[in-house]
């Protein structure tokens, strides 16, 4: 098929009328585009809560713990100099 042929073919495609589409087809499509859109506003309500409790439950442990400060010693220097 050469170049003149697939642009008389795609103008044939273009030029026919758009397939008629089913009237309840419209409402079960708004119903589920409104369910997809709740489940994700859910979903992304639901990680930024994730988000924040591990945020604040590392700032709790961080305060706790006080992983920068160093640990004392468990055993005492050896006494030089008596």
């Amino acid at each position: 098929m050469n170049r003149p042929e697939r642009e008389a073919a795609v103008r044939q495609i273009m030029e026919r009328t758009a397939p008629h589409v089913p009237r309840e087809l419209h409402a079960d499509v708004v119903r589920r585009g409104g369910r997809i859109l709740r489940r994700r506003t859910i979903a992304r309500r639901l990680l930024w809560l994730l988000l924040f409790a591990a945020t604040v439950a590392f700032t709790v442990w961080a305060v706790v713990a006080q992983p920068w400060v160093e640990p004392p010693s468990q055993t005492t220097p050896p006494l030089t100099g008596w």
